[in-house]
């Protein structure tokens, strides 16, 4: 990710921050035959584990994707608040469209997890994160355990522990003070 020093921001306070309304992020990984694959998934985030943390999230057995995962490093992106910038929107007329946004861009080898319990407790930890905010939380313990059991085998379950982590925040710092204080009355405080 191109990084200008003025836009730099601490990669893992800045997912922490993110974190939980950015946790539906974009993993890329590479084959053998150089293509990219990307996929969709909801993540969790260990900050405890590793220098940079670790990040959890399982997928569909069936997706291509899965076939790769262990073939080397992937890249996960986790976008934050973003809105587009109108000239109209600043104070000095200089100025021409823009994007502002938060971003996260952490790297790291994923690790299928095989052991079944440790698949369950994965699941768990994702269902609680999402679930928690929710007036009645469900929770996997509601399905059958034969069920659970079938779907479990269903999906592969892995983690990344995270070597690289880069934040970036283009939020106007490189704009005159009236001309951030104009965009912020117009589409309020990004972060």
């Amino acid at each position: 990710m191109y990084v200008p020093p003025h836009f730099s921001v601490p990669g893992t306070e800045t997912l922490i921050r993110l974190l939980p309304d950015a946790s539906f992020a974009t993993m890329v990984s590479t084959g053998d035959d150089c293509i990219p694959l990307a996929t969709h998934l909801p993540f969790s985030y260990d900050e405890s584990r590793g220098e940079f943390g670790t990040l959890i999230a399982h997928m569909a057995r069936a997706n291509p994707h899965g076939q790769i995962l262990e073939k080397g490093e992937a890249l996960v992106i986790f976008q934050g608040p973003h809105s587009y910038i109108s000239p109209s929107y600043y104070a000095t007329d200089i100025n021409v469209p823009t994007w502002n946004y938060v971003a996260v861009h952490a790297y790291g080898t994923p690790k299928i997890i095989e052991n079944m319990e440790e698949v369950r407790a994965l699941l768990n930890r994702l269902t609680f994160e999402n679930e928690r905010q929710l007036p009645k939380p469900w929770n996997p313990d509601q399905l059958d355990q034969k069920r659970l059991t079938g779907l479990m085998r269903g999906i592969i379950a892995f983690e990344i522990p995270i070597s690289q982590i880069e934040g970036k925040a283009k939020l106007g710092q490189n704009k005159s003070v009236e001309d951030q204080a104009a965009v912020k009355s117009i589409i309020g405080d990004l972060w």
